[in-house]
């Protein structure tokens, strides 16, 4: 599916079925069967130049339960600091999406990728802008969010002045991530 999804493809770590287990474990819930091929056939790395989804890893600067909580803790951190809440805009107006929220990812540009983990196991995805009040629908599936972010559609989830992202997926190796993780 993935060699479909990308034209080029140059496969990073991949995360095993062991800590794929443990995600599962340390988050409570099934991760959605397209973000699981995602982690065994793509690994870590740079999606379209742009996206950076994290995966289930023994390197806590990419691991997909450190990156979560990171990246919840963040925005919690910085709503606090304005002076009045943010006055949310959801695409399907159900503010709710947000309480059911676990963040995966994130655009150079500063949107947060995240399912709501309500419903099915293959849990909508959905992008909190950087202004942290927008929220669009980015799709279905992690392989529908990206075909849609390489065309058209990549507007109605990254905003009007967005161009498509090239079909392209950049890995990260282990001996990489494991070089950051003792520079820290």
């Amino acid at each position: 599916m993935w060699a479909e999804v990308f034209a080029e493809l140059r496969q990073g770590c991949p995360s095993d079925e062991a800590e794929i287990a443990r995600a599962e474990r340390e988050l409570g819930f099934s991760l959605p069967e397209s973000y699981r091929s995602f982690c065994r056939a793509c690994g870590a790395g740079l999606a379209g130049g742009r996206v950076r989804v994290a995966t289930p890893l023994p390197y806590l600067a990419a691991d997909l339960v450190v990156r979560a909580e990171l990246i919840a803790h963040s925005i919690q951190a910085a709503i606090g600091l304005l002076d009045t809440p943010p006055a949310l805009a959801v695409e399907g107006d159900d503010p709710g999406v947000l309480d059911r929220a676990c963040f995966f990812g994130e655009t150079d540009d500063g949107h947060f990728l995240f399912w709501d983990v309500a419903g099915e196991p293959e849990y909508d995805i959905w992008l909190l802008a950087p202004d942290l009040e927008t929220v669009r629908f980015g799709g279905e599936s992690l392989d529908a969010l990206f075909r849609r972010l390489q065309g058209a559609g990549v507007r109605t989830v990254l905003g009007e002045a967005a161009e498509p992202l090239p079909a392209v997926f950049e890995g990260i190796e282990a001996a990489v991530l494991a070089r950051g993780a003792e520079a820290s």
